[in-house]
């Protein structure tokens, strides 16, 4: 197989990556994108449901050197911001390999360089090969879909549908729906079905924080000056103001505030798209029982029993980077997250960088960019 040298191989065309690509032709670094997908933010451009839009105010969602319009709105829809990213392409002239599925990179002791073998799934499946002096994984945090294991859920008889394959509730107007997980995304998709008709319920088990938008653009505002537990009082004192209390509909708040939370765990708040109101007024059933086993019905640890028509399993995303990343431990722990806490968890041994895996969304994967653009660019000088 021929072998393709370049100073920096970045794995992955999303976010991360073209943030990456632009700051090293910044430094006019030779560099080269591997993407598996046909196109650049796959996720965004194929895996999210239609009226998805963006949660945090455009200055959180910006790449590096280049910040949104003045004349574009403070939030962003998904067609906005795909459009910015297509400029965003243009202006650094970025060309990502497609197609490209990473088999497998290693690092080679002898040749002092990253080895990845890639499968070209266009040109009939033909492998490659490219070395790399510094190597950034940039797959992210969403990579591979996460379903939990539920009893029985093979033999359900219904449709199973993960949340990275929804698009649209159009189809399901009158059918039973459960959306199992409460996040952003199980929110959203619970409200969807319920603007076309559907009849949905959606399991929350564990305390969640509910803000709308305008909330948490203030909560991140005041994060410039303030501490965070100054913010999450305020939060908390514009939560109750908003919504009261929603333990009486089986929503709990957790003991610890939401951005606190946000920096400890990851874990977002939710963010209400008009959810909350359907489940005040009854049209979202909510039910505050895990799923004991699943058969013609699915039976629940609180021994309810419901027929369902469809499930939808909005139980998040995990990276799948240890699955090709041999050498991982230079960079990655066992879960396929970083192995340094932050802010140092972009950099790795032996020339290998992670980005977009902070879980700071697009905010994050900014600065992640600009570090390791930054750390490449002075050990090449040196």
């Amino acid at each position: 197989m021929e072998e393709i040298i370049n100073d920096v191989v970045i794995i992955g065309a999303g976010p991360s990556g073209l943030a990456i690509s632009a700051c090293l032709t910044q430094y006019s670094i030779p560099h080269m994108i591997l993407e598996k997908d046909d196109c650049n933010a796959s996720l965004w451009r194929k895996y999210t449901y239609d009226h998805v839009n963006l949660h945090l105010a455009k200055e959180f969602c910006s790449l590096p050197l280049i910040p949104h319009s003045p004349s574009s709105p403070t939030f962003l829809t998904k067609i906005e911001f795909l459009d910015y990213i297509d400029n965003y392409v243009k202006y650094f002239n970025i060309s990502p390999h497609y197609c490209r599925l990473v088999e497998f990179a290693k690092y080679d002791e002898t040749e002092g360089k990253w080895r990845i073998e890639t499968t070209n799934t266009k040109g009939g499946g033909r492998r490659e090969v490219y070395l790399a002096t510094y190597v950034v994984v940039a797959t992210g945090e969403n990579s591979e879909e996460y379903i939990p294991e539920l009893c029985g859920l093979d033999s359900f008889e219904g449709e199973i549908v993960h949340s990275k394959n929804y698009k649209c509730g159009s189809k399901y107007e009158g059918k039973e729906v459960l959306v199992v997980g409460c996040g952003n995304s199980g929110m959203e998709i619970a409200y969807d079905f319920n603007e076309f008709k559907a009849r949905a319920s959606i399991v929350i088990r564990n305390p969640v924080h509910v803000l709308t938008k305008e909330m948490v653009h203030q909560g991140m505002s005041m994060l410039k000056r303030f501490p965070i537990p100054k913010v999450d009082k305020v939060m908390a004192f514009r939560t109750n103001l908003e919504y009261g209390d929603l333990s009486i509909y089986g929503i709990h708040r957790p003991d610890e505030g939401p951005f606190y939370l946000k920096q400890v765990t990851g874990r977002s708040p939710v963010i209400d798209v008009g959810t909350i109101r359907r489940i005040r007024d009854g049209e979202i059933k909510v039910i505050s029982s895990g799923i004991k086993r699943i058969e013609k019905k699915v039976i629940f640890e609180n021994d309810l029993e419901k027929d369902f028509d469809v499930i939808v399993v909005a139980t998040g995303f995990k990276s799948a980077a240890n699955k090709w990343l041999k050498d991982h431990e230079y960079v990655m722990n066992e879960k396929g997250m970083p192995k340094n806490e932050v802010p140092g968890h972009w950099k790795g041994e032996k020339g290998i960088y992670c980005a977009g895996l902070s879980r700071r969304g697009l905010f994050g994967v900014s600065m992640d960019a600009e570090a390791i653009a930054d750390d490449i660019n002075g050990t090449i000088k040196n």
